[in-house]
Formats: C-alpha cells, structure tokens, sequence
C-alpha cells in the first residue's frame, strides 16, 4: 500500500493506537494485523462480528480539554499533526479500491469518546491544524452512544465550510467505520441525515450485539428495495440505471438523485424546452434552454444543511470544498458562473423539492468583492418553480 508514513513516538501514540483496537474488539470485532505505535497513520485490518474482513487508515490524534490561554472553558480539540510544522499540505491516503476506509479522528482517552473529522473536507491538510469542539457535544456522546453536530470555524476572516462531525463511544466504533465508508463524499447535508438514521441501515448501522457470532451477511431484500424507491421516488430500475452510469457513485449517490429529480422537474416546466445535465467537473450541473429565451442558462445544484438555524430558517451548503492555495476566495463561487441556484431541500425535509434564486440578487461576499456570499438563507423571496424566473433572467 502507497501511502505515506510519519515517524512519531510511540510513548505517545501507544494509548491512542490501543484505544482504538478496544473499540474494535468492544464493537465485537476480531483484530488480524495492525501496525506499530512508532509509525503514523495507523493501519487495523479485522473481521467484524459477521466474519467480514475490513480494514482502517487511522489518522488519529489525541484529544483533550486543557485549559489554553484565550480560549472557551467549555472547549475539547485535538491538533491535527505528524512531525515538524513545514507548511506544506499533506495528502490524506484514501484507497481507490474502497478496501480501507480512512478515518480522520481524535481519541479522547480521558473521556472516552471517539471523534471523527470528515476526510474529504480536510484532504490535503496542514500540520498543526487544531480541531475544536464544544463540551456539549463530548457530553451528548457519552449520555446518547453516537452524536452529529455542525461545525464552523473561521479562519483569518474566512469562514470555512460548515462541517458535520461525528462522536461515538468506542462500543459504537465499528458504526462510525461503516458510516464513513458510506458518507465519503456526500454532502453535508445529507452526511447528516446518514448520521442521524445510522440505525435504520442494515448494514451500515448493525450493532454489534445483534451480529456478534453470526456468519450470516445481510442482503438486500424486496422490501428493502421498496423502502430504497419509496424514498427517492423511483423506480427500483430507475436507482439502478443511475448507480450504472454515475461515475462518481458510492460517495455521492444521493447528490445524483437529487440531480435526477432535479431533472426531471425542469423538463416537467412547461416554459423549458430542454434540460441537460452537463457532468463535468468545474461547470455547472445543468444546461436549460427556455422556450422564450434565446440563450440557455445555467442552474447549480446545491444541498441545504440538514440542521436549521436558531429561527428555523434552512441554510444552503454554498462553497467549495477546497480552496486554491494562496487564494482563500477561491471557496466562493462567482455570480458569473451559473444564473440560478437551485437548493433541494431533501436533507432537511426528507423530500426531493427544490427552491430556485438568481445570483445576482444574490449577497456578495464581504471580504472577497466579486464572489457571493456562503451564508445562503432560504426565504421568502425563493421560488418553487423555475418557470417564475424566465421573466427575471
């Protein structure tokens, strides 16, 4: 395995590379191999208590609530960080054939808990990046087993992409594994919603109790398959001709469900002549050509956040993942790349319907003139059909 690997001390390390192979064994889990406390990130391959073989690359760092000069009483962080503080970005190894699931985490020996950061959003990093959290939720973990919250942290003025972070106790450790392997890539949004029904999934969310002894893997069945197009509202032939062609599908299927219906509605609207889906990195998500309207125009695709604000009002998950390097404005998207944005509310309502705004009504961004704003609210002011805004165009 092609990855890179950090010298670090193994006095150090030793506590949290054994805390995870506890919560391995506590989630009813047979260890087979694992590397050695000297050397970072730590690779576990075990048999879990179907008698499946699976495998981590643990990049974990230990966590605790000490008390820091200018910093909240009530904070619990860890620092996100191998060897010398070089400046550089680092590379998070991921494996393209989906064997490993890599897990960004901080152990928290002293509480007992297991925190973990969402990879894709933290790939490439920096060293010495300190990742915080709020005593509410370490407490919300040990009293519930499994805890999701969002997280925002500002940097230098900017704000960063709200994050969803998740905390279990280490009997739920094999859950966060399977909930990472399936979350890799989605939305925050609907990363969200996955945290949150971890228990309905047969698979994904099995606890240790109900499987530890048995060989027997779970498979789907024709309810379940009910249940799946129920949901979507497809066809169970209709999910499958998506999984088929998307190239990107396990770590965003539902993003291209959300495109499918998307789809589906503006060729619905009577004022569209033609709806394409683009699918390329870069561009917009989709080409719609009205029929009163010479030139087309291009509609972004975005996921809300699954958590409402403090007065109820759905926030849209609007920025990049990453920035250019040396260019923080970079995040924020330009009112000039696409003419609306159309927010599907699914994560939040667990409904596929859309809300649609022209961005150049649209706030612009406060510290970068020419880039809209990340803090998208959606209002009064939002369309439910594309048709009310050929006129605005």
């Amino acid at each position: 395995m092609d990855y890179r690997r950090y010298g670090v001390s193994p006095k150090d390390r030793r506590p949290v590379l054994d805390f995870l192979l506890d919560a391995l064994r506590s989630s009813g889990c047979r260890i087979l191999r694992h590397s050695g406390a000297a050397s970072a990130p730590f690779r576990i391959s075990y048999e879990d208590p179907s008698g499946r073989p699976g495998g981590i690359i643990a990049y974990a760092f230990l966590a605790n609530s000490r008390s820091t000069r200018n910093r909240p009483d009530d904070e619990h962080r860890f620092q996100i960080k191998y060897g010398a503080k070089d400046g550089l970005e680092h590379e998070l190894w991921t494996d393209p054939y989906e064997v490993y699931t890599t897990l960004l985490l901080g152990v928290h020996l002293e509480a007992g808990v297991i925190v973990s950061a969402d990879v894709a959003l933290h790939n490439p990093t920096k060293f010495f990046i300190s990742f915080e959290f709020k005593d509410d939720s370490v407490q919300q973990i040990r009293k519930e087993s499994w805890h999701s919250w969002e997280r925002t942290k500002r940097s230098r003025g900017f704000e960063a992409p709200t994050e969803v972070v998740l905390g279990c106790v280490p009997e739920r450790f094999l859950d966060l594994v399977h909930f990472e392997q399936a979350a890799r890539g989605l939305s925050q949004g609907h990363r969200m919603l996955l945290a949150d029904r971890i228990e309905e999934l047969p698979v994904i969310g099995t606890s240790s109790t109900s499987t530890r002894g048995s060989k027997e893997v779970p498979r789907p069945n024709e309810q379940a398959a009910k249940r799946l197009a129920s949901e979507f509202e497809l066809s169970v032939e209709e999910i499958l001709g998506i999984i088929e062609v998307a190239p990107r599908l396990k770590m965003a299927v539902r993003g291209w469900v959300a495109e499918k219906h998307l789809e589906e509605l503006l060729n619905a609207a009577p004022e569209v002549a033609c709806a394409e889906r683009l699918e390329k990195d870069g561009q917009p998500d989709f080409e719609v050509q009205f029929h009163d309207r010479t030139e087309p125009c291009l509609i972004e695709c975005k996921n809300v956040l699954r958590k409402p604000l403090a007065d109820g009002t759905i926030k849209v998950d609007f920025q990049k993942t990453r920035a250019s390097k040396g260019d923080p404005c970079s995040r924020y998207y330009r009112p000039t790349e696409f003419e609306v944005l159309a927010a599907c509310l699914h994560p939040r309502t667990e409904i596929w319907e859309f809300r649609f705004q022209l961005t150049r009504v649209m706030q612009g961004h406060s510290k970068c003139p020419g880039h809209l704003s990340n803090n998208v609210r959606i209002d009064a002011g939002w369309d439910k059909e594309i048709g009310r805004l050929v006129t605005k165009l």
